[in-house]
């Protein structure tokens, strides 16, 4: 921890904190608190992994939180880390609005950045995505020259005049842990908006179950904080949205009732289990549809199982927008995308490329919903 944000907008002067201990009954977050300012959250986790952490133990009380990658209330800094996210957990202070990018398709293939002109000889889509690790270093926590020291991102990925860059802004935790810590120090947003992006998908701060209550709140807020500090700069930027439990769903509805952003995002890349599938992101999603602006789009990331696919259409229709790695992925081995799954043909890479991306991009044009997007978000 660097960089101590003041509160914005409305926010308290002084940061709320948790209760240590996950102690509901005196957290100023509690909803069955009487005496609590910010009534948000139910309960603790049941299933918490953490309850029993090194701080509770004799040796080392003070410096065990230095070395914990989880925030809770019984952390020694827990008031620098409220202090960081403006001293609430609320969203009522994030202002986001903005419209998303003229010809954006409904299918955006991901790529690692490098030989695109090979890859789009003769397919000629009309935008490409990347991955935050492509520009961010894991490793020294620095943009990357080949961005920061091109025209722009368009001219570093070789694209065509009209195509359209996207920076998908997911990673593994320690990368945008690394991207929320430095992103002042290290003018960060600052110099991925000069890159002159199309569209960002926001960085997202991770939900597990195992985890505190805590760190569910933080995260959530983390998410909106970063799309607007990102949109501030310029970006358009889609905000990603995760959830926990039906309380989280229905604070981004009041949230998004006043807001007017250009997207919502939804990372779907860690729900790889059909159980985890069905249990948790499929009810969390038919909520969303059900309950959402019928004019906000929605971009997904992750899913490419023609079944999941077909699902995502009947929930969310001709406003949702879909990116993937796969058709790159299985290139790579001369593969390509079937309706009866992965088939070897040992083709060029750039053949299966194109091939799998029409395959998905026909996924998304097959069924026929009726639009719900409207004209000022899509082409």
């Amino acid at each position: 921890m660097t960089v101590f944000l003041p509160p914005l907008g409305r926010g308290p002067r002084a940061p709320l904190t948790p209760a240590a201990g996950c102690d509901c009954h005196r957290c100023p977050f509690f909803t069955g608190n009487p005496d609590a300012p910010e009534p948000i959250c139910s309960g603790s986790n049941s299933d918490c992994s953490y309850c029993g952490c090194a701080r509770a133990e004799a040796q080392a009380p003070t410096t065990a939180c230095s070395t914990c990658p989880i925030r809770c209330g019984s952390r020694v800094d827990i008031t620098e880390w409220m202090a960081d996210v403006g001293g609430t957990l609320s969203f009522h202070d994030i202002v986001i609005s903005d419209s998303l990018p003229a010809g954006l398709p409904r299918f955006i293939p991901q790529v690692d950045g490098s030989g695109i002109p090979d890859l789009d000889a003769d397919l000629h889509w009309p935008a490409y995505a990347i991955g935050l690790r492509r520009v961010f270093s894991p490793d020294r926590h620095l943009l990357y020259p080949r961005f920061t020291g091109a025209d722009s991102a368009h001219s570093a990925l070789g694209l065509t005049d009209g195509q359209l860059a996207i920076l998908v802004g997911y990673g593994e935790d320690p990368l945008v842990e690394a991207m929320w810590t430095r992103r002042r120090t290290g003018r960060l947003v600052e110099g991925i908006a000069a890159m002159g992006w199309d569209l960002l998908l926001a960085p997202n701060y991770s939900l597990y179950q195992s985890q505190p209550r805590t760190e569910n709140l933080l995260n959530f807020r983390r998410n909106l904080l970063i799309a607007q500090e990102f949109a501030d700069a310029g970006l358009v930027t889609a905000p990603n949205l995760y959830w926990m439990r039906l309380e989280d769903l229905t604070r981004y509805l009041d949230w998004l009732a006043d807001m007017d952003p250009p997207a919502i995002a939804i990372n779907l890349q860690t729900f790889r289990q059909q159980s985890s599938w069905e249990q948790f992101a499929l009810p969390g999603l038919a909520y969303l549809a059900a309950t959402l602006p019928t004019d906000l789009p929605v971009i997904v990331t992750g899913s490419s199982r023609a079944e999941r696919i077909s699902t995502l259409l009947e929930l969310f229709g001709d406003r949702l927008h879909l990116v993937s790695q796969n058709p790159a992925q299985y290139a790579l081995h001369g593969a390509v995308m079937t309706a009866t799954g992965r088939l070897d043909i040992h083709a060029r890479v750039p053949d299966a490329f194109a091939a799998s991306t029409r395959y998905i991009a026909g996924l998304m044009a097959a069924s026929s919903h009726p639009s719900s997007t409207s004209e000022r978000n899509s082409p």
